[in-house]
């Protein structure tokens, strides 16, 4: 089963490689307006799906739906003081948004859309991952160097953990994962909802132990046969895609 992320966000990939996983990623392109009264949770939400359904269009498109396909999709933002802020854009808005963000605390809301595409029918899922962000105090130098990086301009909410913004993050209370993007826990969770297991998607060799043992699962249930709960590592059939 292949395993495509609909996302250009170098973060999320690295995180899923990090993971064990090695999606196919291919970017959406969507409207990502924010609609009148629309709560940050129902924003990241819709806008995760609306990148889901752009990707699957685009694997229409391709001839890419022939097999078995789990499309993953996630749209993140942060919220300060109540208010929804999304990627900076310049480095001046980026310097403003660290004014107000420095000694605080933020918020980060990711939305996230799991579907299952197999035989013409897509089992669907979207939910919202929330994490508390403790921001250090930096001094005005430190918000313009920050800024000259370039690197808050483009990333959701002005900072970074996994690069250089980490030293200006003094603690996260929730899944630091989904900081960077994805709520890896969250992804299990709705996997398991749709009847795939997080392992079946590892790109990485398992014990003969744990193939025995998960071809014997397989093995029980009405209608499966054995070898379709095979792992997929390296050097495994080529129904992954890759």
């Amino acid at each position: 089963m292949k395993l495509v992320l609909g996302s250009s966000s170098p973060a999320r990939l690295a995180t899923l490689h990090s993971a064990g996983l090695r999606p196919i990623a291919i970017s959406p392109d969507i409207d990502e307006t924010a609609h009148m009264d629309e709560g940050i949770d129902e924003l990241t939400a819709r806008l995760a799906e609306q990148k889901g359904n752009s990707v699957r269009r685009q694997l229409r498109e391709r001839g890419l739906l022939d097999e078995p396909v789990v499309l993953l999709a996630c749209d993140t933002m942060l919220e300060i003081e109540g208010n929804i802020v999304g990627k900076p854009g310049t480095a001046e808005k980026a310097v403003m948004r660290w004014y107000r963000m420095r000694s605080r605390q933020g918020v980060i809301h990711t939305g996230h859309y799991v579907a299952v595409l197999r035989d013409g029918m897509a089992h669907e899922q979207t939910r919202v991952a929330t994490t508390i962000v403790d921001f250090a105090d930096l001094t005005d130098a430190e918000i313009a160097d920050y800024a000259a990086t370039g690197e808050p301009q483009n990333v959701a909410g002005g900072f970074t953990i996994d690069s250089l913004g980490g030293p200006f993050v003094m603690g996260v209370h929730g899944d630091p994962h989904n900081v960077v993007g994805i709520s890896l826990p969250l992804v299990r969770q709705m996997l398991l909802d749709l009847g795939v297991s997080w392992f079946s998607l590892w790109d990485r060799p398992l014990s003969e132990a744990w193939q025995e043992r998960h071809g014997a699962i397989a093995a029980t249930k009405p209608g499966v046969p054995a070898e379709s709960g095979s792992p997929q590592g390296p050097g495994a059939p080529a129904d992954r895609g890759e």
